[in-house]
């Protein structure tokens, strides 16, 4: 095996290469060109360089990877009994698939193989474009649709845009995560008289006329607007219920995590009752958790993915408000809510009777709420609030009588009629009774954690103290939360 040598043509003229390299060229025992498609090789022929040409193994080979492999074994044949020039476009370092192929082969051949520098059109291109690579710069081939997808975070000069199908290609590629209208620099035969350098619009890139083999394309770095993104809470799900993962995790069903779901809810609702903000940013990340649980679970039994879910709360969104995402017109939030029941019950067609729709699972007051809602919708509901105000007085004399003279399932059954009727009153004066409870129960948590605070204090027991002691301490609660509200 004889030694190698690689040079460059430079980007453009033959006036770019070395004395060094055209000396090579024109003494070489067996000179090589990748293609004879280059500005040089005119220079050369004048030169009466003699050159073999690899352009027929790019009609005979089925991918690019096809005709670099071959370009790279007819080298190494013609190595084997004489030295070989090789010459390629540019600089054999800068997005040169042959030469990387040439180096890995030798060095498992251990075959000489030296590489002289040259002059790439990245050199040109940092002239025009007035940019240092050491800010940062990141050059792909058209090809590499994965670098291609993270255009506008860096600087991005994209080479081998070699026809308008490839720079259909990359537009498209590119309008996936640009705007249609960001200036991108069309780079053509820089170095020669007919040389380009100008910004066009990304949506006219492959519109460009005389797009060849000497184009590439330089997309400078954007400003970056933070996004949100969900991906890398799946991909930590995605872990802990793969093999290796957490055993815990990888435990559960869709059941078993039922109770977390509803416990996250509850914790996140007193952030929001409290307006704490830091804790209510906690509570929303868990709840999120358990979404992508349940997402997980779903696309693992091969149901749907997480997309999924924000694909449909999404189109059902935008179809719920043809008020803002298409031309119906609304005057108030009352008709809002009627166009979003009448879209609803196109949808629902399942939904046959009244009460369809108000699950079981849901607390019961609350559930007691939506169940007076529905009826109330089809007309079976008070006049006023006197009607309802009625019959709660009517539901409580029968419960105060249940319990004087009732069976324990007697009182039980007046005490939920008459926390249904509250249920129906909160509705008609426009409150929501879970919520109005949740709000009392915070209360007397913190009412009773003064009382508590005042017998500890004391240094009594709770049984040396009277009610009325007790209650004078749930009364100093009350009276600092009205002055509290009142500042």
């Amino acid at each position: 095996m004889q030694k190698i040598t690689v040079v460059g043509l430079g980007p453009g003229s033959a006036g770019q290469l070395s004395v060094e390299t055209m000396e090579l060229l024109k003494n070489g025992e067996c000179v090589i060109l990748r293609t004879a498609v280059h500005p040089s090789v005119a220079r050369l022929t004048e030169e009466n360089v003699n050159f073999i040409a690899c352009d027929n193994f790019y009609e005979a080979g089925a991918s690019f990877e096809d005709v670099y492999d071959s370009i790279v074994k007819f080298v190494f044949e013609k190595a084997q009994t004489q030295d070989v020039v090789y010459a390629v476009p540019g600089s054999p370092l800068v997005a040169e698939r042959t030469v990387v192929l040439l180096r890995e082969r030798a060095a498992a051949n251990n075959v000489a193989l030296k590489i002289l520098p040259s002059m790439s059109f990245l050199d040109l291109a940092y002239v025009e474009l007035g940019i240092d690579p050491i800010a940062g710069l990141r050059i792909i081939d058209s090809s590499d649709f994965e670098a291609l997808a993270d255009a506008g975070k860096y600087p991005l000069m994209i080479t081998q845009v070699y026809s308008k199908f490839v720079a259909s290609d990359v537009k498209l590629a590119l309008m996936d995560v640009l705007d249609d209208e960001t200036p991108v620099w069309f780079l053509r035969n820089l170095g020669l008289p007919d040389e380009e350098c100008r910004t066009v619009p990304l949506y006219e890139l492959d519109r460009q006329e005389n797009i060849d083999h000497l184009t590439s394309v330089f997309v400078p770095a954007q400003e970056q607007v933070s996004v949100m993104d969900v991906q890398p809470l799946t991909d930590v799900m995605a872990t802990l219920r793969s093999p290796g993962g957490c055993p815990w995790d990888m435990e559960q069903t869709h059941a078993s995590i039922r109770k977390s779901l509803i416990e996250e809810v509850y914790e996140l609702l007193e952030a929001i009752d409290n307006m704490d903000y830091e804790n209510m940013k906690e509570e929303l990340g868990d709840v999120l958790l358990q979404v992508v649980f349940h997402a997980r679970l779903a696309e693992e039994a091969g149901a749907f993915t997480m997309q999924d879910v924000v694909d449909e709360i999404v189109e059902k969104l935008i179809r719920r408000h043809p008020h803002v995402y298409g031309t119906i017109e609304v005057g108030s939030s009352d008709e809002v809510l009627q166009n979003w029941d009448a879209i609803k019950q196109t949808e629902k067609t399942e939904r046959r009777h009244v009460l369809d729709g108000v699950t079981k699972g849901q607390p019961a007051l609350m559930r007691a709420y939506k169940l007076n809602s529905k009826a109330a919708k089809a007309g079976f509901d008070w006049p006023d609030n006197e009607g309802v105000w009625n019959k709660i007085t009517e539901e409580l004399a029968e419960l105060k009588e249940a319990v004087a003279n009732g069976t324990p399932e007697e009182q039980e059954h007046e005490l939920g009629d008459l926390l249904f009727s509250i249920a129906a009153y909160a509705k008609h004066i426009g409150l929501e009774p879970e919520t109005a409870l949740n709000m009392a129960n915070n209360r007397f948590v913190k009412r009773f954690s003064h009382v508590e605070k005042c017998v500890e204090k004391s240094g009594r027991d709770w049984h040396d103290f009277t009610l009325e002691e007790l209650d004078s301490f749930w009364n100093e609660a009350k009276k600092a939360e009205k002055t509290c509200e009142k500042n």
